[in-house]
């Protein structure tokens, strides 16, 4: 009978009823099923997460609590909306801006993180720098169109970086080509150093930095963010 049971488990996908399912103790047949099936949802939930997470591919961070004292939110969006991921069901972008090391990437990374955990919200993180060159491998090698729908499945776009290493033209055309795509179909999370004035020194080309940024700053919500660098603040106190 153990053998059938766990047949018919594998065959309703039932992988943790099939493993565990002699392991559980209750006093009745209702209260059997309930914590069987508890804990099939529960193992299919945890998998479902731990997934995305390894989809995301979220740079680590630490556990010490954001601090928000030196950001400046614009009207239009709440502290909470931002860091519970309010905005990606509206399709809505941030652009956050401000000087290196000033916690633009952990806040993109918390925002990615909540928005996987409590919405179960695809999500993708790459540097501008990075996505430029994948895309144009892909685009070598006649994989665009594949890279370019798995993209267009996300629910959420990380890019991190923008301004900090010029792209070449090819990459800057195909960056914007995904910022076009994602333009009201899915949210943007954007991370630079650079005014949108000074954006023409990564794309290279006025009338494409100009489309950019039209794209972007449409539904967008801008932070900027105003303090020191955490990284050289903690270099002076191990000093």
């Amino acid at each position: 009978m153990k053998e059938q049971i766990e047949a018919y488990a594998k065959r309703l996908k039932l992988s943790w009823i099939r493993e565990h399912f002699n392991e559980v103790e209750a006093e009745n047949h209702q209260e059997y099923l309930l914590k069987l099936f508890e804990r099939e949802v529960q193992n299919r939930e945890e998998r479902k997460v731990n997934l995305l997470l390894n989809q995301a591919q979220l740079p680590k961070t630490g556990n010490q609590p954001f601090q928000w004292e030196h950001i400046q939110i614009p009207q239009g969006i709440q502290r909470e909306e931002v860091i519970e991921g309010h905005f990606i069901k509206q399709r809505e972008n941030l652009i956050l801006y401000g000087g290196v090391g000033t916690g633009k990437t952990y806040l993109a990374t918390l925002i990615s993180l909540n928005a996987i955990h409590s919405f179960g919200n695809k999500v993708k993180f790459f540097t501008v720098a990075s996505l430029a060159n994948k895309l144009i491998e892909a685009n070598q090698k006649g994989n665009l169109p594949k890279m370019m729908k798995q993209i267009e499945k996300l629910d959420l776009l990380v890019l991190d970086e923008l301004g900090y290493i010029p792209l070449h033209k090819e990459g800057a055309e195909l960056i914007f080509q995904v910022i076009s795509m994602c333009y009201e179909n899915k949210s943007l999370v954007i991370t630079t150093n650079l005014q949108f004035g000074q954006w023409n020194h990564v794309f290279g080309d006025s009338i494409l930095t100009e489309a950019v940024i039209d794209r972007l700053i449409h539904h967008s919500h801008l932070l900027v963010f105003n303090g020191e660098s955490f990284r050289y603040k903690e270099s002076l106190l191990q000093q």
